[in-house]
């Protein structure tokens, strides 16, 4: 859990070459990337001469619920996914896959990242008449792909994705080729695996784990893969870059039986958990998580404090997330209704609450007095990321600088605000070390301010504070 909610996870791709089941075997894999875009889903097919899709707003369980609807997907490739939407709004023209007709033939394409210079050419291309049918930052790619004058549409998307910049994990679907793409900095997850001959992309391994698929290996920042009837193709189309994997990936986003940039999520976090406690120890009795995603880093704390390791607080996971509403009365109700404290394990007792990350610290903030309603005798907070302090431009929704609590308060004014007896945030230093070569391959804009690929500053004001559409 984030705390404050106007943060939100990016997207979900996947995209399948080869299988007789391609449709049935995106669903369940979008199933399973479900907690990276809970706003819309879309499948698309191929069968080698033409599309088929189905798309809409909602949960993929919602969206898909009819068995027939799968049944009219045909052919033995697809891509699809889960929407979170970072750049152009929650409306049903920017659901994906984007799906177009060029003077190539029909594609398809899903998007995970952000692209930091959409605006500058989604205007160069309306002065070239160019009409956009989505406000979404992926559509451009498809823009720069059609008006393209390289001969195959390999070369085509190559020269596409050239003139982009930012976080992009994409897939795209032609009549007979699914492409996968990642941008040269690799800010987001993305990975391949095999099942029962057919290749299989996904943004995180879990998804092949629903399917009984084989994880076979990242692609790499900057590579594109090809499949198609000739096999699977790869080409680095970048030269080389220091990497910039989003390291928000381990500490929130991916769930913890994923395997991205090549390391175990749930290991990771432990290790997390395991430094905070030597960095930041506390004489208490229990160790307690704000569930879900905090629970493998409170487990790592527990363990090194010598601290008992308890469930304090019961989630109710059929309610949405506290993000979805945007009065603060409102939110507040949510909370009530999507958290519970366990009096019997809180009263009387000294307790260490284990938070992934602070935003804006009001759910936060009601999350402790219900510990001491029920109870406790003294919270103290352990946060396993750094404070936040800078928004995010490449995939996650972060509000404004101003709204951050940590961009304007100390540790002992944010301490004072909850009311707890300790706050003790992760270092970075401790951060980075926790991770494999972290001071080289991670990003950590929000933590630092430092942006790896640069952001012009109309471009902070105008798409991500003022700006109406704000795609993952």
């Amino acid at each position: 859990m984030i705390d404050g909610k106007s943060i939100h996870i990016n997207c979900g791709v996947v995209g399948i070459y080869g299988h007789r089941e391609a449709a049935q075997l995106t669903y369940l894999c979008l199933y399973a990337l479900q907690h990276r875009g809970q706003e819309s889903a879309g499948i698309v097919t191929a069968n080698g001469s033409e599309f088929f899709f189905h798309k809409a707003l909602g949960l993929v369980s919602d969206i898909f619920s009819d068995a027939n609807t799968l049944k009219r997907l045909e052919g033995t490739m697809a891509i699809g996914h889960n929407r979170y939407s970072t750049t152009g709004g929650n409306i049903l023209s920017n659901v994906q896959p984007l799906v177009m007709n060029i003077n190539t033939g029909p594609i398809a394409i899903s998007h995970n990242g952000n692209l930091v210079n959409s605006q500058s050419i989604r205007s160069q291309l309306m002065k070239r008449g160019a009409i956009f049918q989505t406000t979404s930052d992926s559509e451009i790619i498809v823009h720069l792909i059609a008006k393209s004058q390289k001969d195959t549409i390999t070369d085509r998307v190559k020269e596409a994705v050239r003139q982009i910049k930012g976080a992009f994990s994409l897939l795209i679907l032609t009549k007979d080729t699914v492409m996968a793409v990642r941008d040269p900095k690799g800010f987001r997850p993305l990975c391949l695996g095999e099942k029962e001959g057919a290749s299989i992309v996904a943004s995180e391994s879990c998804a092949f784990d629903l399917i009984g698929a084989n994880y076979i290996r990242d692609i790499m920042p900057g590579e594109m893969i090809t499949i198609n009837e000739n096999g699977l193709q790869s080409e680095m189309i970048f030269s080389p870059q220091k990497p910039a994997y989003c390291v928000f990936e381990f500490i929130y986003f991916s769930r913890p039986d994923s395997k991205i940039f090549r390391e175990n999520v749930d290991k990771t976090r432990r290790k997390f958990g395991k430094r905070l406690a030597e960095e930041s120890p506390v004489d208490a009795d229990i160790v307690i998580a704000v569930p879900d995603s905090s629970n493998t880093a409170a487990l790592g704390y527990a363990r090194t404090s010598n601290i008992k390791f308890e469930i304090g607080l019961i989630r109710n996971h059929y309610i949405g997330r506290t993000f979805i509403h945007p009065i603060q009365k409102q939110r507040d109700f949510n909370v009530r209704i999507k958290f519970n404290p366990v009096a019997g394990v809180l009263k009387d007792r000294r307790v260490v609450i284990v938070e992934d990350s602070i935003v804006r610290g009001t759910t936060l903030k009601y999350l402790v007095k219900m510990l001491r309603d029920a109870g406790a005798k003294e919270v103290h907070i352990r946060v396993s990321s750094p404070p936040i302090i800078s928004p995010c431009y490449y995939g996650m929704d972060f509000p404004t600088k101003e709204e951050l609590i940590a961009n304007n308060s100390t540790v002992e004014e944010i301490r004072k605000f909850l009311n707890v007896d300790s706050l003790k945030y992760f270092s970075l230093k401790g951060l980075l070390e926790s991770v494999e070569n972290g001071e080289n391959s991670f990003c950590t804009a929000c933590f630092s301010g430092k942006y790896p690929v640069p952001v012009r500053e109309h471009f902070k004001k105008d798409q991500y504070e003022t700006s109406p559409n704000k795609t993952c």
